[in-house]
């Protein structure tokens, strides 16, 4: 004789669970875990790059010639063009600890003041190519057709000129230079690299559900670009601006180590470089001090670059 079925209870008993809820782990895997909301792409970048060492440490480094920068006065009290020829290529002495360069002015001011025109550089050409080359890749991919090809062809014809002969030949049309003729110099030829890559991440999320809803719901072309396009896309030229930060104070020693960018008026690396060319074999410390702080600041946005990369590109995970 079948035995009965146990007897169901009435629905108004059974309560729900409790959205706290979760899964608990496989057997032997230690506590029971719970299922969290998935996480969004810049949340899940931040949850790797805390604990990436190479971003703790190049952050730190980078946030400390912004300090540096910003407030000179807090790590020296030295004018640094204040000189006294009687000093000229000495060495380190107490109160001077990188000695003096050719003019007899102190090495280790110069190089704390030189950090200003450095990173101000930087961070300015970076700011101006990013919307310039944005602006454009984004218009040029989402509009596509005859604004594609008008814009990519203008891209083309900036892309062909070296970016440090056209810097060179446009600061040659200023008889005065400073901080941002050099910084829009580097910029009016520094864009195409951004315009190209925003192109192409806007060109890959364009056709994306999401943007076929949004377009589907009746809206602006201007609003899917500007909420539901960029945030998709400017993960990638988030990556190129940082590591191309470090290239462009490169540049702008350059053109001041060439002569032609800050005048020297404006105390910066390059300039100071350049200086220590006539006395390199006898006093190397005139060259050393400014070259490495060049070369550490350059370092530090590199690897805050490739850092970032690795965090939002989800292929190098």
């Amino acid at each position: 004789m079948p035995e009965p079925s146990p007897t169901k209870p009435p629905l108004q008993d059974l309560k729900p669970l409790p959205q706290d809820v979760g899964v608990a782990a496989p057997v032997g895997t230690g506590a029971p875990e719970r299922i969290g909301k998935p996480r969004s792409l810049w949340s899940d970048a931040w949850h790797d790059l805390r604990r990436n060492p190479t971003f703790i440490v190049s952050a730190l480094l980078i946030l400390f010639l912004i300090v540096v920068a910003v407030f000179p006065s807090l790590f020296t009290g030295t004018d640094p063009k204040f000189c006294v020829l009687a000093e000229s290529n000495k060495g380190g002495v107490p109160g001077h600890p990188f000695g003096f360069d050719r003019q007899g002015c102190d090495i280790y001011s110069r190089v704390i003041y030189g950090a200003r025109a450095s990173v101000a550089v930087g961070i300015l050409v970076t700011t101006g190519v990013v919307l310039i080359g944005g602006v454009i890749g984004a218009l040029a991919a989402f509009y596509a057709g005859a604004t594609d090809s008008v814009l990519s062809r203008v891209t083309d014809v900036f892309f062909a000129i070296p970016l440090l002969l056209g810097a060179i030949v446009f600061l040659q049309s200023f008889p005065f230079r400073n901080i941002l003729t050099v910084s829009a110099a580097i910029m009016i030829f520094g864009w195409p690299i951004v315009a190209r890559v925003m192109r192409g991440a806007v060109i890959s999320v364009k056709e994306a559900d999401f943007v076929t809803a949004a377009r589907a719901l009746g809206a602006s072309d201007m609003r899917i670009l500007r909420r539901h396009i960029l945030p998709n896309a400017i993960a990638p030229v988030i990556v190129v601006a940082t590591i191309s930060l470090g290239l462009f104070i490169v540049l702008e020693a350059t053109l001041s180590f060439l002569g032609i960018g800050l005048p020297s008026s404006t105390v910066s690396w390059g300039g100071d470089i350049n200086d220590a060319q006539s006395s390199l074999r006898s006093a190397p410390h005139v060259l050393l001090y400014p070259s490495v702080a060049l070369s550490i600041t350059v370092l530090a946005f590199m690897l805050l670059g490739d850092a970032v990369r690795d965090a939002l590109d989800p292929k190098l995970r």
